[in-house]
């Protein structure tokens, strides 16, 4: 009787608990939840190498939040100028080509034609009156032929302005001659002298920024301006054909001569 007791006892007991226990479960299974904020707030560490190894659920994670949080990218529209800066800048690129020749922008000044001589040996077939080269003024227009203003801008762009730019930079010649019929040195029964033919111009002084005129003849042998005057001397060696300054002779003492007379033997310096 006691036995039997226990045993109805017992069932009932498990009854109950197991009538509880469906009483709590939920009603619907729950689903695992994502490890995303979990991952990534997970810092990989690095190897021995400094090379950071991600778990291949961190790899995904990872990848698929840089996708999320970089977004669209927008391109930027580059902004559209002033329509009144524009007409400036193209009518100074007007006016610049207008007085532009040799067809180069460059070489400023005006068309001359033909220029014939008072002698048979001068004169130049196509001449021109140059008022400015790369932004240099002359102080004077200067006549010659389209190769001698060519080889001024050349020897204006690498040699004049690199040497006088620790000066302040160069603005101005002094420009002390150019087309002019006449003999070598003026000296009778000469040979004409290229300033005849157009090919030559001879430069006295530079202009500074300043407004500083750096001269030849006082220059020379300056310790302020010796080494950019000989260096300027030295530079048009090769663009002209000829080039004398202090030292060549006294006809050139007080400026530099430079012409585009060509020889077997190469460019006469002196």
């Amino acid at each position: 009787m006691k036995a039997g007791l226990t045993v109805v006892l017992a069932h009932c007991l498990a009854l109950c608990l197991i009538t509880t226990a469906a009483a709590q479960a939920p009603k619907k299974s729950l689903r695992p939840m994502a490890r995303v904020a979990a991952v990534l707030a997970e810092k990989p560490a690095p190897t021995a190498s400094g090379v950071v190894l991600l778990q291949p659920d961190q790899t995904v994670v990872h990848l698929a939040s840089a996708a999320i949080l970089s977004g669209p990218v927008m391109t930027l529209r580059p902004s559209v100028r002033p329509k009144s800066l524009e007409q400036k800048a193209m009518a100074k690129k007007a006016k610049r080509a207008k007085g532009a020749v040799c067809g180069d922008v460059d070489l400023q000044g005006t068309y001359l034609g033909p220029v014939p001589g008072r002698i048979g040996a001068c004169g130049i077939d196509e001449a021109i009156k140059l008022r400015s080269v790369s932004g240099v003024a002359l102080s004077q227009e200067a006549v010659m032929d389209c190769a001698t203003a060519k080889a001024l801008k050349k020897w204006t762009d690498r040699s004049a302005k690199p040497a006088l730019a620790h000066l302040g930079g160069l603005t101005g010649y002094r420009v002390a001659a150019h087309y002019t019929c006449r003999t070598r040195n003026n000296q009778p029964g000469a040979k004409v002298s290229e300033h005849g033919k157009g090919r030559a111009i001879d430069i006295s002084g530079f202009q500074l920024q300043s407004g500083e005129i750096v001269s030849v003849l006082e220059g020379w042998n300056s310790s302020r301006h010796s080494k950019a005057l000989r260096k300027m001397h030295a530079g048009a060696c090769g663009t002209f054909g000829t080039v004398l300054g202090p030292g060549s002779d006294g006809y050139h003492r007080d400026h530099l001569h430079l012409d585009t007379a060509r020889y077997r033997s190469g460019s006469y310096c002196r």
